[in-house]
């Protein structure tokens, strides 16, 4: 038995009508949501607004630390690349001053006899 606008008890009159209807009769069954009210919707966007805000602060807060990471990483290979030079600038400093004593034979300068400087102040000019 088929169900017939919410009453099963009704007989179908399909015999009466002919073995062959022209048309099938359907029943279509149509919901209606109600919209949502305007507070709850409120407080959807406000949650959608407040874990936005939060993604954004936690990609600024990691894009700060990344550029904090990249200039250490920067100044790492500076010191590094300068601590090299400094190498090579005391090797070529250590390589003049064994050749002083060789270009100051060259130009005339001897080296004195006496060991330090010695200088006498007269008494009479400190007060």
């Amino acid at each position: 038995m088929a169900y017939t606008r919410g009453n099963l008890a009704v007989k179908e009159n399909t015999a009466a009508r002919g073995q062959n209807p022209r048309y099938r009769e359907t029943t279509k069954v149509v919901t209606h949501r109600s919209p949502l009210p305007v507070r709850e919707k409120l407080l959807y966007m406000a949650t959608i607004i407040f874990c936005v805000a939060i993604a954004a602060g936690l990609l600024w807060q990691n894009s700060q630390l990344y550029d904090i990471k990249r200039q250490v990483f920067n100044l790492n290979t500076d010191i590094q690349s300068i601590s090299a030079q400094v190498k090579e600038l005391s090797i070529q400093r250590e390589k003049l001053e064994e050749r002083i004593p060789e270009e100051a034979a060259k130009l005339g300068y001897v080296e004195p006899q006496n060991e330090g400087v010695h200088v006498q102040v007269p008494t009479a000019s400190i007060r």
